[in-house]
This record gives C-alpha cells, structure tokens and sequence, in this order.
C-alpha cells in the first residue's frame, strides 16, 4: 500500500512524521499526505473521510494550512452516527473559529443535534457551540440551549450552562432569558452542575443590572446555605482535594457572593457569618486551602464594611506573609496595599512582617513590600521605619538600592517631623547610597538647610564628617561642598554648636583640604568640580590666610580640555589676583532659597510662564521679599499670537548667578551690614575702575526712584539708546560707571512711572466668587498709550479669614504684565479690610486687540487650602 495513500493510519502518518531528520524532509511528507487527502476529498471517499480529518487535525496542530478539508467537517457532523459527529465536531473546533463565513452553514445541523436523541450526540453539539459560537449563532440557537439547561441528565445541564455563558458573552442582551433557568440550577446537588451554574450566575450579573437585583433578592440565601453545606460536609472521596471538600466550588460560591454583596448592606450581612466560619475553619498548611482563605479575604474586603471581618481577613494576609511560598507571600502583598484603604489600624500590626519582607531575597517581593511600607508610613511611625529602611540600605543588593533610596528620600521629605531629623536622614542616605539620589533631592535638601538658620553650623559640621568618609559618594560631595563654600567659617569657628554635637576642631587648612580631595577625586564629575571651584572662591575670602594656596589649586584648572572649568579657573583666578575689591561682594552667601516657591516647582504648580506675587516671605533674608518681574510667556488657555513670548526676568538671573540682591533701595531694609548692590557688582565685574564710595549712612542707590519695580534688563536697554545726552543720565557714581564700561554709550532720560497723572477709567469688578471680590482700577501714563496701570483690590465676603494669601496672573504673548508685591498675604474677613495689589501690564497690539487675563488665587481657610481660577475679558476695549 502507497504510504501515503488515504488509507493510511494516522499513527503510520504521526510514525513518519517524527522519522523525519530535517525540517525540509518534514515538509515534504506533509506535503505529500496533503495531496493525498485532497484526492480522496475530490474522489467524495466516505470510507477514509474521518481518517482524512483526523490526519488533518495533526497537520493543523504541526503548523500547517489545512484550510482545504473545512468542508469534510460539515459533511461528518452531517453524518447520522456518533463516531462520524465525534470527528467532524472535534475537526470542526479546531480547524474553524466563529470568523469564518463556512460556519453559518452548520447552525442548522447543530439546531438538529441539539434536538436529538441521543444525550451524546447533544453534547457533542453543546461542546461545539460552547467554543466557536458567533452572535449570530447564539441568537438562533438560545432558545434550544435554554431548554437543555432543564435535561435530565446533569452533564447535560452542565454543558448547557457553560454554552450559555458564551452566549451572554456574544449577546447579553439574551441575558434575562437565563435569569429563572440559572436560580433553579442554584438548588442543584451535582457538584459539576452547582459550579457551572454558580459561574453563570456570576457572569448574568455582570451582564445585566436586573439579573443582579434578581439574584440578590432571591438567591443570596441560598448560596450563603450551599457555601455553608459544602464548607461542613463531611468526607467525599470524589471531591476530597488535600482533605478540603471540593475546593473549586467553595471559590466559585466566593466570588460569586462578593458579587451580591458589592454595594449591598443586606446580602452582605446575610453572608458575614459563613465568611466568618470559612475564614476561620479552613486550613491554611495546604495549597488548595490557602486559595479559599485568599478568595474568602478577597470577598470579604469587597463586601459592605464590617470591621471585625476586615481585622480577621488582615490577620489572614498576615500568616501569608509568613509562608514559605512565594507566590503566596506576593498576592498577600497586594491585597494588603488594597486593605490599608479599608482598615490601615489593623495593616499597621504586621509592620514588622512587611519589614522582612523588604529584605527577601525575591526582587518582586522586596519590590512590593516596599510599595505597602510607603503606604504605611504616617506622623506617628515615620521615625522607626525610616530608621530600618536606612539600615537595610546599607547591605542591600546594588539593583535594588535605587527603589529603596527613591522611597526613602520620598518619605523623608513628605513626612520629617522636624529639620533636623530630616538633615541626619538624607545625610545616612548620601552617605551610603548617594549616586543613585536623583538632582531634585539634593537640591531640596540644600534648600532645606538654608532655611533653617540655626542649623547651618550643624548641617555643615555634619557634611564634614559625612563628605570625609564617604568620598566617592558624588551628591553627597556636590551638598558637602556647597555648604562648606557657604558656612566655611562656621565650620573652622564652631558656630552654633548644638548639645548632641560631639567636639570637632577643623582649622582652615582643613576646610580647604576637603575641597582640593573632592575635586581631584577620580570620581569627581563636572558638576562637582565646577561647584568645588565656586567654593573656593568663596573660601578665599572667608580664609585670608589660606587665599594663596587657594589661587594655586585654582590655578591648575586654567589648562583643562573642559571649557567650562577653564573658563570659571581663569575668571576666579583674576578675581583673586587683581580684584580684591569686588571679592568679598561675589563671595558672599547666596540669599535664603524660599522653600515653598522650590516645592511648588519641584511639583509642577509654579510654572515660568505665570507671574506670581506673594507677600513679605519670612524665609528670606531680613524679611524681605523678591520681585516678581519677569512678563509672563505663552498662556495655554488663551490664543497665541506671533509675537515673540518675552524672555525672564533678567533680575532673577542675575541674583541667581552672582547671589546678589538686586531689589529697589526702598524696598530693603535698614542694616549694619550694608549689602552692596546688584549694579556695583556688575561694575566690578565688568569694569574697569571702581565706583564713588557711598556714604555708610545710607545704602547706596544704585536705582533711581523713578525705575522701582523696573526689572534690571530695563534699566540695560535703556543704556543702548543713543537720542538723549549723557548728561541726562542718573547722578549715581553705579550708573556713570556703568556708561564707561559700555563705552560711553549715553542713555534717555529716565522713564517717569508716577501713577495717577494719565486719564482714569471707571473700575470693573473683575472677578467674583461666593467668598471672594477682585476689583481692577485703571490708570494711563501720559505719552504711553500702551502700558495701562491697574490697582487691585481684593475683599473678602465670607465670614473667615484668609491667609498665606497668592494671587497670580498669566496674558497671551502680545502683553507683558508685571505683578508688584501685595499689601499683605492675610485678608481680614466679612470684608473689614483688603489686600491691594498693582500691575502693570503693556499691550504691544493696542488699538488692536483687547486686554484679557487668566488669573489664578491661592489662600488657606481655617488652615485647608483653597484655589480658586477664572478669566477676566471684561476689560476696557481702550486699554
């Protein structure tokens, strides 16, 4: 006989496939047995037909087209005996899919099988229909399926559910048809019919809100009395699985209850006893025990809320985390993340557990058990678990050091109780995992420290010790140098000094041996040794005595391949040889950083594009307060014009850059120590020559009081108009100097920006709120069309007092607003008082386009933050 002829036997055909050395040869004998079939399909063969669909059921299974013998299935299923349907409804299964076009001509013989006599061959149909059933399919062939689920015989009715769950899958608008038919499987005593029935309930539920209703009001009870039958029934061989009976249908009797009781008082209270019973009598050395206890934990954390209930369930997750098991200890992790939502008391007592758990040897458990520590930490208990996440971080696996550190870090910042604790803490981390802290973190810490005054001693005493130590640690290098660069006579003098300190003498030299290690370590990176070379700078002011060898570490720099370290070694190395004048001025501590204006960065609310005004902060220096007088760019939510969005303020940068307080003479404070102003500095550093000494009575007045509130880059673009004489420019010696430096360029007169001496308008009520009134004054300046000056008021309705009081402002590009500060930050309330507020904004379209502006206020209620937006579009159309 031809071995590949049609009769041949499938396990000949399976024999000579697996002889086959190469994947080529395997080709060829599929090949080869394909054309056979083929003839015998074109022959219409009813003899070696189901052998032929067989054959091609393995060469489906093998990977190969067998597209050709789809038709053989429905002449088989067509066939009147058993063996014949068995073939065609398996080849049928496997070789078709509901996409296919060729499957709308069986619905009816499987309408007829369905109708047959024979129980079998009804559930070879059911099987069929169950895996490849379309839409169409099911919509014609619901009502025979419904009818099945009522057989007589239990595997029947079991095939029938779960026919009829693929049915309300495709169509669940079929779902209420089903609805009576399912409450009488519910009763059923055959296990395999009750778990079919259960997951059908599960799944009406799901489909349609009626059926749901429908089974909570009728069903509730009797599923909580099955679950209670199976939980208590005694020994069954033929359900027994590691001593539980039938640990299949007591998962499915769970989740279908958390079903009903989701959202519902009375179904849940109707089933909290028998959760109770189950939690408490399973047990939990096995397996197949621990999946009740995780489904009967899951239900019970889904149903209404019953305290005792959730305790006993957390307990539960809790001797989860004690099991040997991985997978195990995993899915209770997760669970506990959901369950501090529900009862964070009762999470909160296996703190230690979830601790050991950080220091498994399983990433993905450490990772987890991580995640739920960070969720645990609150005011109470931020202190001891920081302190054992600092001790696992120094012997934990370097990949999961970053997790760690980032968490770490999180939590110190969100939840330090004080300052100090806060310093020690980011300090530990540093100094034992300081490469892999991220920018933002180093940078809130240095900020930190200059906000707290009384700390600056410590905080650098303590980096000395730390930076000595720990020298390859870079963040921990870049903090320890800025501070020594800022608090470097604390450091040598032992200023502030506090009880819990232990003695350290550290003498000059020694501060600059720290710099010179640091910036010659291996490790050093760009960064950190374009801030060493800042810091010694400033030490060689702050060390007379040490400002040679100073310059010569200087020095070394003045050759490197890096532009930029050859650059600021040159820069700094003239600064220390020939301007010992203007040393002491560039060298001095950088202004207080405010606190909350880098948070609010930091997270985004505080953009470049909006123009904040805030009150006097008591974190800068002396009280004083920071103009805001950069134009604000782009607003998103307003049109955008083509004209070019203004850059920031040039006051800013160069207070940032040179550490300098470039605020308006009137608006600083008297003091001893007379700081010198923005302008000299700029005259030193450019200049040539230095300015007329000021009188020490006075602080010197570098501008004029016609350009308050004028930004630095203002009074610069006036130097470049050549119109006016030189003779017109301000009689201050800064000014003068600062016109030779640039070449004897001569500037205008100075702008006059008195108020009150250009036309009036009447007043708007710009924005109105249920507590809150914002009127808006107008004022032009003679000759000046396009600026428009507005005096804001701000009264409060509301019978409560607002503090830490904001109020920004944001206009399309072709306007520049500049905000002054406010009148205060507390607005008194039921309007006994107000907050006033100027602004000045320039239209470079007047005439053309109107004023519009998008405002946005902050304040504090009864210590509970408050914001409230709008947009103002009423304004004049003159302006």
């Amino acid at each position: 006989m031809n071995p590949f002829s049609s009769g041949t036997r499938l396990r000949d055909m399976i024999r000579a496939i697996r002889a086959c050395k190469t994947a080529a040869e395997e080709r060829g004998v599929v090949r080869k047995e394909c054309a056979a079939i083929r003839d015998s399909i074109s022959e219409n063969d009813p003899d070696y037909r189901h052998r032929n669909l067989a054959k091609l059921m393995f060469i489906h299974m093998l990977g190969y087209p067998t597209h050709f013998g789809q038709m053989e299935c429905l002449k088989l299923i067509a066939s009147p005996g058993f063996p014949e349907k068995r073939i065609g409804y398996l080849g049928l299964m496997l070789l078709l899919d509901e996409r296919q076009e060729v499957l709308m001509l069986v619905t009816n013989s499987i309408k007829q099988d369905l109708n047959h006599t024979n129980q079998y061959i009804v559930g070879l149909a059911l099987c069929a229909l169950g895996n490849i059933c379309s839409a169409e399919m099911a919509r014609d062939l619901a009502p025979e399926v419904e009818r099945l689920l009522q057989f007589r015989d239990p595997n029947i009715r079991k095939k029938a559910a779960l026919c009829s769950i693929r049915i309300i899958k495709k169509v669940p608008d079929l779902a209420e048809n089903f609805v009576k038919p399912v409450a009488a499987l519910l009763k059923e005593k055959h296990h395999g019919v009750l778990i079919t029935g259960v997951q059908l309930c599960a799944d009406l539920c799901k489909a349609s809100p009626e059926a749901l209703d429908y089974f909570r009001k009728k069903c509730t009870d009797g599923l909580v009395k099955v679950l209670k039958d199976v939980a208590n029934s005694p020994y069954a061989p033929e359900y027994d699985i590691s001593g539980i009976t039938d640990p299949f249908l007591h998962i499915r009797l769970l989740k279908v209850l958390r079903v009903l009781g989701q959202g519902d008082a009375d179904a849940s209270d109707s089933m909290n006893d028998i959760l109770a019973q189950v939690a408490t009598k399973t047990e939990s050395n096995k397996n197949a025990g621990n999946a009740i206890l995780y489904e009967c934990v899951e239900t019970i954390m889904n149903i209404e809320d019953n305290g005792g209930l959730h305790v006993l369930a957390i307990n539960i997750l809790g001797r989860f985390l004690s099991n040997r098991d991985n997978n195990i200890r995993y899915v209770a992790l997760n669970m506990l993340m959901r369950a501090i939502a529900v009862d964070s008391q009762a999470v909160q007592r296996h703190r230690a557990t979830i601790l050991e758990c950080v220091k498994d040897s399983d990433p993905s458990i450490r990772k987890r058990a991580l995640e739920l520590v960070y969720l645990l930490v609150n005011d109470t208990n931020v202190k001891p678990l920081t302190k054992e996440l600092t001790e696992h971080l120094e012997v934990s696996d370097p990949e999961f050091k970053g997790d760690l550190t980032a968490k770490i870090c999180s939590i110190v910042e969100k939840f330090s109780p004080e300052k100090i604790w806060y310093i020690d803490q980011m300090l530990k981390v540093l100094s034992e995992a300081g490469k892999y802290v991220k920018d933002e973190v180093w940078h809130a810490l240095i900020v930190v420290i200059t906000n707290a005054s009384d700390l600056h001693g410590y905080a650098v005493r303590s980096l000395y010790r730390a930076v000595q130590a720990a020298v390859e640690q870079e963040t921990l290098v870049r903090v320890a140098v800025w501070c020594i660069g800022e608090y470097g006579e604390m450091l040598v003098n032992n200023v502030g000094r506090l009880d819990i300190e232990e003695p350290l003498t550290v003498t000059e030299s020694d501060a600059v041996d720290v710099l010179e290690t640091s910036i010659k370590s291996h490790s050093c990176d760009l960064t950190s040794q374009a801030m060493c070379l800042i810091a010694l700078l400033k030490l060689s002011s702050r060390f007379p005595s040490c400002s040679q060898r100073i310059n010569e570490i200087i020095g070394q720099y003045k050759g490197s391949f890096v532009l930029e370290l050859q650059q600021r070694a040159i820069e700094f190395n003239s600064i220390i040889e020939r301007h010992q004048n203007m040393r002491s001025s560039l060298a001095e501590r950088m202004p207080v950083l405010d606190e909350a204006t880098f948070s609010g960065r930091r997270a985004g609310s505080v953009r470049a594009a909006v123009s904040t005004s805030q009150g006097v902060s008591a974190n800068l220096p002396n009280g004083s307060a920071k103009l805001s007088t950069a134009p604000v760019a782009d607003l998103l939510d307003l049109s955008l014009d083509d004209a070019p969005a203004p850059s920031s303020s040039g006051g800013e940068f160069l207070q940032d850059l040179l550490g300098v307080n470039l605020m308006p003479v009137s608006l600083q404070p008297d003091t001893n120590q007379a700081q010198k102003s923005g302008s000299d500095v700029l005259l030193d550093l450019l200049s040539i020559g230095t300015p007329p000494a000021q009188s020490s009575s006075s602080p010197p007045q570098v501008l004029s009081t016609n350009t308050d509130n004028r930004s630095p880059l203002d009074i610069l673009d006036r130097l470049s108009t050549f119109s006016a004489p030189s003779a017109q420019v301000s009689s201050t010696g800064g000014n003068s100097s600062m016109l030779d430096l640039l070449n004897g360029l001569p500037s205008s007169p100075p702008m006059s920006v008195t108020e009150g001496n250009g036309p009036a308008h009447s007043s708007v009520t710009a924005f109105e709120s249920s507590s809150l009134i914002l009127t808006f004054n107008f004022s032009k300046q003679p000759g000046n069309p396009q600026m428009t000056l507005i005096d804001g008021s701000f009264t409060n309705k509301s019978q409560d007092v607002f503090t830490d009081f904001i109020f920004q402002a944001a206009v399309p590009k072709f306007l520049q607003l500049q905000l002054d500060p406010a009148s205060s930050n507390t607005l008194p309330a039921s309007g006994n008082g107000s907050i006033t507020q100027k602004l000045r904004i320039t239209n470079s379209q007047h005439g053309k386009k109107s004023l519009v502006m998008r405002i946005r206020i902050s304040y504090k209620v009864n210590n509970k933050d408050v914001l409230e937006e709008g947009q103002i579009s009423n304004f004049p159309r003159d302006l």
